[in-house]
């Protein structure tokens, strides 16, 4: 079995897995790989840093699996990558966006 985890400063882990064995048979995994893949399985990791431009191109210069260009969007700057395991990952830089306040 393969996984990742992935630990944030403040303590939080997130896991990475590529379905397969033991938790299922080879005939099974390669099936839920290629739902995953296809995003069929719902779900986004949603990441938040300071520069989303400057990661951008730093994951293309790695050769990372783009799946959105970077597209600016009412919250901010934001683009979709997919991981060597298929799961959608989002990375945004966060703009400043008034909230509503609460009528007394």
């Amino acid at each position: 079995m393969r996984w990742l985890t992935v630990r944030t400063p403040d303590g939080h882990q997130i896991l990475l897995e590529r379905p397969g064995p033991p938790s299922m048979d080879d005939r099974t995994a390669e099936q839920v790989r290629d739902l995953v893949t296809k995003g069929a399985a719902g779900g986004h990791l949603f990441f938040t840093t300071d520069d989303a431009q400057a990661m951008y191109e730093q994951l293309v210069e790695r050769g990372v699996d783009i799946t959105d260009e970077p597209e600016r969007r009412p919250y901010g700057l934001d683009f979709g990558l997919r991981d060597p395991f298929g799961n959608h990952i989002r990375i945004a830089e966060l703009s400043d966006v008034p909230t509503a306040q609460a009528s007394a």
